[in-house]
């Protein structure tokens, strides 16, 4: 699968991996920032952004695509960081395919199993018809009702498109995701362990990484690293842009990473 992505600055490779219903696009500042220390490459993951579509949607296909991606444009190692899906994306790959990377960067996500709380919203997303609407104003009211929090709606509407007629369709795979997301939710098995330097950073009011889960997360990454940024919610990296890029720059740079 040809993925969609983006690349900024230069030097040793770091591949970003986005969220569940997010693109490179929401990576962009950050990603250009990091182009000053590292040669980055923002990938959309398939069903997502400008990827392709497959009915076909997991980790472990998520991991293929990362390496046929790294094969194509020849990189023999890179730095992953991956928020929240995109997180378990780098350490499904980490776990397979340790000699392709170098250091691991995981953003608010364990490697255990999680309850379906978005099935709801995925299910809102995909009956909503978008016909009748000509303006995103009107679709942001009639989600109100299913996605009360007006941050999380304008989060999800980044996800429209109007297609050559004009009319409104979805970037995303919506009933793709759907019908794959007990997948995305499962905690991830591994044979062995991921030796190499790992950090976890979660946000200070965010519950996605609890005290509780270091143990499990050590199990599998017994080099793994924890940083807490307070005040900052599951959307890390956008609530506090400035401490998560300290954090993550100090920990890729160390040893001459």
């Amino acid at each position: 699968m040809k993925l969609h992505f983006r690349t900024w600055g230069g030097g040793f490779p770091l591949i970003i991996l986005h969220g569940l219903l997010g693109s490179l696009d929401n990576w962009q500042p950050l990603s250009r920032r990091c182009g000053a220390h590292f040669k980055v490459f923002a990938v959309d993951q398939r069903n997502h952004g400008c990827s392709p579509h497959s009915d076909e949607f997991g980790y472990e296909v998520m991991s293929r695509d990362l390496l046929e991606f790294m094969q194509t444009h020849g990189l023999a190692g890179a730095h992953l960081l991956g928020h929240s899906m995109g997180g378990k994306t780098a350490m499904h790959f980490a776990l397979h395919h340790p000699d392709l990377v170098g250091k691991l960067v995981v953003v608010d996500m364990a490697s255990r199993a999680y309850p379906p709380q978005h099935a709801a919203t995925l299910e809102a997303l995909l009956a909503l018809d978008l016909k009748p609407f000509s303006a995103r104003e009107p679709i942001d009211a009639a989600l109100a009702g299913f996605v009360p929090e007006a941050e999380l709606r304008q989060f999800l509407l980044k996800n429209l498109r109007r297609d050559p007629a004009g009319a409104f369709r979805w970037k995303v795979n919506l009933r793709s995701i759907l019908e794959n997301y007990r997948h995305l939710n499962a905690a991830l098995a591994a044979d062995r362990p991921f030796s190499k330097p790992a950090l976890f950073v979660r946000g200070g009011k965010s519950d996605y990484v609890r005290d509780a889960d270091f143990d499990l997360i050590r199990g599998i990454f017994p080099q793994a690293e924890f940083q807490t940024i307070p005040g900052a919610g599951h959307w890390v990296q956008a609530d506090a842009p400035e401490a998560f890029l300290k954090v993550v720059v100090e920990f890729l740079a160390a040893g001459g990473g």
